[in-house]
């Protein structure tokens, strides 16, 4: 069986895709940089990360961007020799308005060279590229409408796009306003025995999220929707797990097996009963998912009258997500184990750390300035949306314990380093050294922020000389800090958290219909300098340890 999600931690929106025997993943990664995470696989159940596509400021500068924007939606695709890759570029989502702009590059391989951008619109977010049998290109994507009193979510747009004039041609047309479900998005096309098929997300991207599907003979409509749809969804039924379930994409493997990627979040706690008829305000009140929204897959079959369903473990259809899925016809291809520990010995940043909204840079992220070592230079607050010296990795287990030992000498209580628990710029726990700012003794102190308001719900303890190990331990929907000196025993600090506090539902908060503070992504734990005093004071940490645990 392939066990979901298949790729856990914070990969939403999959756009999968299928070369030859090799198999491609591309989720949203939205303030984080690199832009774009890349999973291969061979036989859908092992995936291993293989690369980013989005490396260059010139692909992309999310300077300033607000917490939850970014990089949204991409879409991989292969045809004509080359791969192609479209992504959303958010820049605001204030209230009614959001200022997204879509682009297109290509690459000969996986693993590029990618190109710069094409530019496409700004009319909607999650853009798709369908490559038709007669060789013409079609772009797809949301159109979001600020009007007062209307849709937002305002249909499915499509124009054909031109490759040699590299850009959108011809007339714009709103193909598919969506069901009742409400809020379209998301769309991917495909074209089965004369049938175009237009796959899209609907209900939003919490708990009432939904795969719809429909289709027309016309590439441009009209589309009819998938009777008895949703075509997959969590929404009010007993999963064996999987909640949040929606937009989705579509691969067929070399035998002409079908399976369909979509995302899911794993939510930590249910405070009502798993009844089909429960109200929101009775089954859902309560549930967060820290890990984000993930990836898993499930199996289609396609029905006599040429509409899908998703096949159960069971092999029976069913319309929502499993937690187990029959294998496909594919040989085994298990990847080799991924070490716990970097000792920062490469050259080059291990695949599954990232930095906030600007690439790695040695002018304050150096893995030369001392072999064996991150030197991490002190920069900005964990609140700026511009300059933060932060190396991070996605919390992938709901069980795991991470651990560095960092070497800081603070000379006032402006300079701070050390290990951080960190959802977005309002949302973060951060175990630091850092000078006291009565005693001026050198301590290592746990701030938390929560919904940006700072506390620190434990006194600063003293350090002695040298070097100090920090960790973090996460149980669950609870996390502990700790610290050690030399030989001496880890030593617990503060109170266990909540991890509640590292989730999308903490962070989206809605004021007047919108949404005025957004969660789209997941917790990552990581190390980070600052220097408010701009001094650019340095940390050097020996290790990084990311362990799950059972």
């Amino acid at each position: 069986m392939i066990t979901n999600p298949i790729l856990p931690g914070f990969h939403a929106d999959p756009s999968i895709c299928r070369v030859g025997n090799d198999y491609y993943i591309a989720t949203s990664t939205f303030e984080w940089w690199p832009g774009v995470r890349i999973h291969h696989s061979r036989d859908l159940k092992h995936w291993r990360h293989h690369s980013y596509a989005v490396t260059r400021r010139s692909q992309l500068d999310l300077t300033g961007h607000p917490d939850s924007a970014g990089v949204w939606a991409p879409c991989l695709s292969h045809a004509n020799g080359q791969f192609w890759l479209i992504y959303t570029d958010v820049r605001s989502t204030i209230g009614a308005f959001k200022d997204t702009h879509n682009y297109l590059i290509t690459a000969p391989g996986i693993d590029g060279p990618w190109s710069d951008p094409i530019y496409l619109n700004s009319s909607g977010f999650d853009p798709s590229l369908f490559h038709d049998e007669d060789g013409r290109h079609w772009l797809v994507n949301q159109q979001w409408t600020h009007w007062p009193g209307k849709n937002h979510f305002n249909g499915i747009l499509l124009q054909e796009y031109d490759h040699e004039a590299k850009q959108p041609v011809g007339p714009v047309k709103n193909i598919y306003r969506g069901t009742e479900l409400g809020v379209v998005e998301g769309p991917h096309l495909y074209r089965r025995n004369g049938w175009y098929y237009l796959l899209t997300a609907e209900g939003g991207t919490f708990y009432e999220h939904a795969v719809t599907l429909a289709r027309s003979r016309l590439i441009d409509g009209p589309y009819e929707t998938l009777p008895g749809n949703p075509l997959l969804t969590a929404w009010q039924k007993k999963t064996d797990g999987l909640q949040r379930s929606g937009h989705a994409s579509l691969v067929e493997t070399a035998s002409g097996e079908w399976f369909m990627a979509h995302l899911a979040g794993r939510p930590l706690e249910w405070s009502g009963p798993n009844a089909a008829n429960n109200k929101p305000e009775d089954g859902y009140a309560g549930l967060h998912c820290p890990l984000g929204r993930e990836t898993a897959l499930q199996r289609i079959r396609w029905r006599d009258d040429d509409w899908p369903e998703v096949v159960g473990a069971d092999g029976q259809a069913s319309q929502q997500p499993g937690a187990h899925v029959a294998l496909p016809d594919l040989p085994p291809h298990p990847f080799p184990a991924e070490a716990a520990r970097d000792d920062f010995d490469s050259t080059t940043f291990n695949g599954h750390l990232n930095s906030l909204r600007k690439p790695f840079d040695e002018s304050w992220a150096s893995l030369s300035a001392r072999p064996g070592h991150l030197r991490l230079t002190g920069r900005e607050s964990l609140m700026s949306l511009f300059d933060q010296s932060l190396v991070a990795r996605r919390q992938q287990h709901f069980n795991c314990r991470v651990e560095t030992r960092v070497a800081f000498e603070p000379d006032s209580f402006h300079q701070t380093a050390g290990l951080v628990a960190y959802y977005n710029t309002r949302n973060h726990a951060y175990l630091h050294v850092t000078r006291d700012f009565d005693s001026e003794q050198r301590v290592v102190y746990l701030t938390v922020n929560r919904d940006g308001q700072i506390s620190g719900p434990a006194a600063p303890v003293a350090l002695a000389a040298g070097p100090v190990d920090l960790a973090v331990e996460f149980s669950h929907d609870t996390y502990q800090f700790q610290f050690r000196q030399g030989s001496d025993a880890w030593q617990a600090i503060g109170p266990a958290l909540d991890a509640a506090m590292l989730s999308d539902e903490f962070a989206t908060r809605f004021l007047n219909g919108f949404a005025n503070s957004f969660g789209f992504t997941g917790n990552f734990i990581g190390i980070a300098c600052q220097d408010l005093a701009g001094t650019r004071k340095t940390a050097d940490f020996d290790h990084f340890s990311y362990e799950a645990k059972a």
